[in-house]
């Protein structure tokens, strides 16, 4: 098979995706648009196209200008065809074999079933090694998979909560007197209720998603990428409660109308970046750890 035919083969298939799963794209591109959990997806398919773009230029500059689309020895289109046909049952069944099940449910499985298609693709038409090159960008793809109510339901509410414990805390360390009662607060004249909306999903899955990319660019090691990936949980929960405290601290001690003004309600930005320049300095320190011995570098070398 040529690399034109390879093309032509996996534009059909992406054509043949859209056309069949459009009712699952059309949905969960209205969530983006309209959902604050949901807004992360936009930004999955342009960060997993330039990842696979930085990828290319960077085998390109280790090992010289590689053909990297080209079809392996065989065995992968009979194994891709059954992934393919996997994925088509498992769309068919998401669109008409769970009518009693809530929308949000099949849409995900839908969206999974699409990704899947598409990463099968990869591998029928450009075979193992392109698969093995792009993994990374092509599995982050399945973060187009809109998170489902009940799933959605329960991140939030541990965000809720734990972010009221990160408040806690630091209300707590400045001496501030304060008691907990799952998602109420309660310092001297007033009382904080984390609600939904202050457990900044949004950003907080922002903040996942940047710290993929960036473990992705800039480290080597999975252990090192997964610790900063992880980090991120932690990180989203201590900037939640330090955005509570913060807005509380100033609303009391300044002017009451922090409590409902623009820092309340537009300040996440802030917040957000905040956890951001903290992976920064995470990520500086694990580079920092991976200066390897000699030892290493000839084992690198040989692979």
């Amino acid at each position: 098979m040529t690399t034109r035919s390879q093309g032509l083969v996996f534009a059909f298939l992406c054509a043949v995706s859209i056309l069949f799963w459009w009712p699952s794209l059309f949905i969960t591109l209205g969530l983006a648009l309209t959902n604050e959990a949901y807004t992360h997806i936009l930004l999955i398919l342009p960060l997993s196209a330039t990842l696979i773009v930085l990828d290319s230029k960077h085998q390109d500059s280790k090992y010289g200008n590689l053909k990297t689309l080209r079809i392996d020895p065989p065995v992968t289109p009979r194994v891709a065809a059954a992934l393919l046909v996997l994925a088509l049952v498992i769309g068919c069944y998401a669109r008409w074999g769970m009518a009693g099940v809530q929308t949000d449910v099949r849409v995900s499985l839908g969206m999974f079933a699409l990704v899947t298609w598409w990463i099968t693709s990869i591998l029928l038409c450009f075979g193992v090694r392109t698969l093995y090159l792009f993994l990374f960008p092509l599995c982050f793809l399945f973060l187009l998979v809109p998170i489902p109510e009940f799933a959605l339901r329960w991140i939030v509410e541990f965000l809720q909560q734990q972010s009221a414990f990160a408040a806690r805390i630091m209300f707590r360390a400045v001496g501030v007197p304060v008691t907990q009662d799952g998602i109420m607060l309660s310092i001297p004249g007033l009382d904080i209720e984390v609600a939904r909306e202050c457990s900044s999903i949004r950003s907080s899955l922002m903040l996942f998603v940047t710290t993929m990319v960036l473990a992705h660019l800039y480290l080597r090691s999975w252990w090192r990428k997964v610790l900063l990936v992880a980090a991120a949980i932690p990180l989203s929960v201590a900037k939640n409660g330090l955005r509570i405290f913060t807005i509380v601290e100033l609303g009391t001690r300044v002017d009451p109308g922090f409590l409902t003004g623009k820092l309340h309600h537009h300040g996440g930005i802030l917040f957000f970046g905040l956890s951001v320049v903290v992976v920064g300095v995470l990520l500086w320190i694990l580079r920092r750890t991976e200066l390897r011995s000699p030892l290493e570098h000839s084992v690198e070398s040989t692979r």
